[in-house]
């Protein structure tokens, strides 16, 4: 795409964005919360849900691509989608899609850090997971619009690291998004080094509690715990430590569980219920060892791997940030000959079609003699289910443009 396109994108974003700033109040108990050292953000991009429970106490909003698929669903931007597409429309349809979602995204996000005046996360649209140039390209092109408040998430994927590295290194800030395990963490923090990166703990105790494997609980928050000390040990010595979030909290229950990482990001739901419910009496459980309810069985899948990270996993990581690869293959292709492929696994197409059908939480039955052989991991498989679901959800919202501009 051209510079003038995309400055005239650009400017058609910006335009008239006329949410009223609030005014936010103090709140002693989220204080208290702060005062353990711990960030607080809304996972939501519900304007008016978000304003009930924002607090001066609070520095973010975080998006995904489900959350916003959410907002554009209700119908709120389907005339600035056919504004849109007069701007876009000399482009072929896919790629007009792809820009209109962009379009969206960068609107979207304007709006919160307008209306709330604090960072907003913004997503990267699913087709960019294995493109670097296009990883890069919208990366920066969402800096421009917004340097001071918007944080780029960047999806674990081979390339996404190669990528978000990239990013990070042109002044983007960076949140590295749909991690499951301290391992995949000291990676993204060894070869990346974001400003921001994550564990999805809930869909950890979930994936073990659905799958017969144990009763799901102590696995999120350990792995949390575990993932905050390689953080801050990789990070130390950066000019900026990168900091660890709490993503996909399931009960307000973790708010005193967790209280001392760096960030939480929480649903609304969540907030509403710690605050009514707390005492507001935290601690910080950085030291914290949390045991896991596992059966029998589950040891023979080694679900330590969530939380643990062994030595030539380390030393991957630290020889990917000495020498990084300029493509996500390359990366693969090292991760395999260093004995960590099940960190990036060969998967083909009939495997990759099994996980998106199988939702957010894979059947594990489908895929345990692989993952007892080493071939894969829980984490991998969590990881790759979650992209999946992100697409399976932009593919609903590009479907809702789609319609619109052929209108």
């Amino acid at each position: 795409m051209d510079k003038v396109l995309k400055e005239k994108i650009k400017a058609f974003i910006l335009k008239g964005v006329e949410d009223k700033p609030i005014v936010a109040k103090e709140d002693t108990f989220w204080k208290a919360l702060r005062n353990v050292g711990t960030e607080l953000w809304l996972d939501t991009g519900d304007v008016d849900e978000a304003e009930r429970i924002w607090t001066a106490e609070m520095t973010a909003l975080t998006t995904n691509n489900t959350l916003v698929n959410k907002e554009i669903q209700k119908g709120i931007y389907d005339s600035f989608i056919s504004e849109a597409k007069e701007i876009v429309r000399s482009l072929p349809l896919k790629q007009q899609i792809v820009e209109i979602a962009f379009i969206l995204n960068a609107r979207h996000g304007l709006r919160l850090a307008k209306k709330f005046g604090g960072f907003v996360s913004v997503e990267l649209h699913t087709d960019t997971a294995h493109d670097k140039d296009a990883i890069i390209d919208y990366g920066l092109r969402y800096f421009e619009i917004n340097p001071k408040q918007f944080i780029v998430k960047v999806p674990y994927t081979a390339t996404g690291l190669i990528a978000a590295r990239k990013l990070k290194e042109k002044g983007v800030r960076i949140n590295f998004t749909l991690e499951f395990s301290a391992r995949q963490n000291v990676m993204v923090a060894a070869v990346t080094k974001p400003d921001y990166l994550n564990v999805f703990l809930g869909r950890i105790g979930a994936y073990i509690k659905n799958n017969g494997l144990g009763d799901g609980s102590g696995a999120g928050e350990r792995t949390v715990i575990s993932t905050q000390r390689w953080v801050t040990e990789l990070s130390r010595d950066n000019s900026k430590p990168t900091k660890l979030i709490a993503a996909s909290m399931r009960n307000y229950e973790q708010l005193v569980d967790l209280a001392g990482v760096n960030v939480f990001t929480m649903p609304t739901k969540v907030a509403g219920e710690g605050r009514e419910k707390l005492d507001g009496k935290f601690e910080s459980k950085l030291n914290k060892v949390y045991p896991v309810d596992l059966n029998k069985k589950a040891p023979q899948y080694f679900p330590e791997k969530l939380w643990e990270v062994s030595s030539k996993e380390v030393e991957l990581a630290k020889e990917l940030d000495k020498n990084c690869p300029e493509t996500g293959d390359e990366l693969v292709e090292r991760a395999h000959a260093a004995g960590c492929g099940d960190m990036f696994p060969r998967l083909n197409k009939e495997d990759l079609e099994f996980i998106s059908s199988d939702g957010k939480i894979p059947k594990h039955e489908r895929w345990a003699e692989r993952i007892k052989f080493g071939e894969l991991a829980i984490d991998t498989l969590l990881n790759l289910a979650g992209l999946a679901s992100f697409t399976a959800d932009q593919k609903e919202l590009d479907t809702r443009i789609e319609r619109i501009i052929k209108d």
